[in-house]
């Protein structure tokens, strides 16, 4: 039987984009923080991180779609926050970004992940973007680069 999990670290030299959105920022800089935290924690060069800013989360598919027509990226890191208001307007944002997201993962093989929050209030969002522990900054950087070394042991 053939396991394959993040059993090794990824490779040296990783390329990996973050579409941040600048909509709920006091949120969403906390989860950029996070994420560059991890990233530095597991070696890599933050200096050679490309990050794109959008105006919100409905952008971020089409920001990601550009990036991985580049082929220049081993993962793509979204990030962004949806706060549920009065309107059904958060399930439209919610509902389009994360099938944007999940569409172009599948559709190109390249590790997306999903660090949008999508939250019923701001206290919720906060609690998400804490410290190490809690952050979901922190966390989707983890988990591009254990996708990044879970597809490279499967092609390999």
């Amino acid at each position: 039987m053939k396991i394959i999990e993040q059993i090794k670290p990824c490779k040296e030299s990783v390329n990996i984009a973050i579409v941040i959105s600048r909509f709920n920022s006091y949120v969403v800089d906390r989860l950029y923080d996070g994420a560059l935290k991890s990233l530095e924690a597991n070696g890599v060069n933050t200096d050679a991180v490309t990050v794109v800013k959008v105006p919100g989360a409905f952008e971020i598919p089409v920001a990601v779609k550009t990036l991985l027509d580049q082929n220049e990226f081993d993962a793509v890191i979204t990030l962004g926050a949806v706060i549920r208001g009065e309107t059904p307007h958060f399930e439209f944002i919610s509902n389009e970004c994360t099938h944007g997201i999940s569409e172009l993962a599948m559709n190109s093989g390249v590790p997306i992940i999903f660090g949008v929050l999508t939250v019923d209030n701001a206290e919720q969002a906060m609690d998400r973007a804490g410290d190490e522990e809690s952050n979901k900054g922190y966390e989707a950087a983890s988990a591009a680069l254990e996708m990044i070394s879970v597809l490279e042991q499967i092609k390999s």
